[in-house]
């Protein structure tokens, strides 16, 4: 995702209005809906498209993000459990041993 900067500025009703270039690069349209939230100081606004309602989720998602920065407790998947998930997604579950030039997470 391309990084930005763009500048807000608030009403006397605590409105604001997402600049075009964060718009588009939120896919965020008319009547969209997104989600601010507060780490550390920082305000990470996100398309609700892409958010979770359960909160043990989201935070399930948030150590496992800490843990792939970090390169802690990350390893391989079992094949069995690879080819089930990616079955219950309704994808073909063709997992080949090697996998050729970079891979992007």
């Amino acid at each position: 995702m391309p990084s930005i900067q763009e500048i807000a500025t608030l009403t006397s009703k605590g409105q604001i209005t997402l600049p075009k270039a964060v718009r588009q690069i939120l896919g965020v349209e008319t009547g969209g809906r997104v989600v601010f939230e507060v780490r550390d100081g920082e305000v990470i606004v996100t398309s609700a498209a892409l958010a979770h309602d359960d909160p043990a989720i989201g935070s399930f998602l948030d150590v496992l993000e800490a843990d792939i920065r970090h390169g802690r407790h990350v390893g391989s998947l079992p094949d069995d459990l690879a080819r089930a998930m990616l079955e219950s997604a309704g994808r073909v579950a063709d997992i080949p041993d090697e996998f050729e030039g970079d891979v992007e997470l």
